[in-house]
């Protein structure tokens, strides 16, 4: 009997540290942001990166590896989409003749461009994009094995979190701050970013105009000029030629081309 008191004191303690455990992790639960009141995030978002709210419906990140190249192509895709929808934007405050579909075309360009080769110029794109694409591939594989410029040695990057290289990409020291504040704030308006882009897209192929177009159109006639009256309207022609070349086009928006 007295052995049985005695081991019964003994586990006391660590079922009360197990609740104690427990406890705090359901405070840091129930502290923590997530994408609704009241969802339990899934066991591999553990609020750790910048922007997670526990959204995972698929669990396409259960994988650890695979979490971890889904949220560089996350980043990636949200900076292109920043700079993408900033510049539709400008543009069209800047020539608001031009229609942002067509403002890449040669006879739309600035000079001394108007004259480029598009063949060479896709040709060139293609050949940097690929080997950025490489070196950040490297960089994914192996952390840290391309800080080093290729070119001219001995000039280096920080790099202290993978996407985020800081040095020359950081001029105004912005990471010696809150950096996870700042990536938070980042992610969430490339997010948006990428959102609006689709919808520029898509605005434009169901109504032929930019954005700035389609939004004074809208707010001029409210009830005439919407989502609904634009269903299964199509402006995008089947091809377009560009110097010589026939490239095919198609609509993402359900229509009739």
């Amino acid at each position: 009997m007295a052995a049985l008191m005695q081991k019964s004191a003994l586990t006391r303690p660590a079922v009360a540290s197990n609740a104690g455990r427990r406890a705090v992790v359901v405070r840091a639960a129930a502290d923590r942001k997530l994408w609704a009141p009241g969802v339990v995030a899934p066991d591999h978002l553990k609020g750790e990166l910048a922007g997670d709210y526990g959204w995972d419906p698929l669990g396409l990140g259960a994988d650890p590896v695979a979490l971890r190249w889904y949220r560089q192509s996350e980043l990636v895709h949200a900076r292109w989409a920043m700079l993408g929808v900033a510049g539709v934007l400008v543009q069209e405050v800047v020539k608001p003749d031009v229609y942002f579909y067509e403002a890449g075309l040669p006879q739309n360009l600035p000079e001394p461009f108007t004259n480029i080769n598009m063949g060479g110029l896709l040709a060139w794109e293609f050949i940097l994009m690929h080997w950025v694409e490489v070196r950040r591939w490297q960089d994914y594989k192996n952390f840290g094995s391309v800080n080093e410029d290729p070119i001219f040695k001995g000039n280096k990057v920080p790099n202290p979190e993978m996407g985020y290289p800081g040095g020359i990409f950081d001029p105004l020291g912005f990471s010696k701050g809150n950096l996870k504040e700042l990536q938070t704030k980042e992610i969430k308006n490339g997010r948006l970013a990428m959102i609006a882009y689709m919808g520029f897209v898509l605005q434009a192929q169901a109504t032929g105009k930019g954005p700035l177009a389609a939004l004074s159109a809208h707010l001029s006639n409210p009830f005439g000029n919407n989502i609904l009256k634009n269903i299964g309207t199509c402006t995008v022609p089947h091809s377009v030629n560009v110097q010589g070349l026939e490239i095919p086009l198609t609509c993402l928006w359900p229509g009739q081309q």
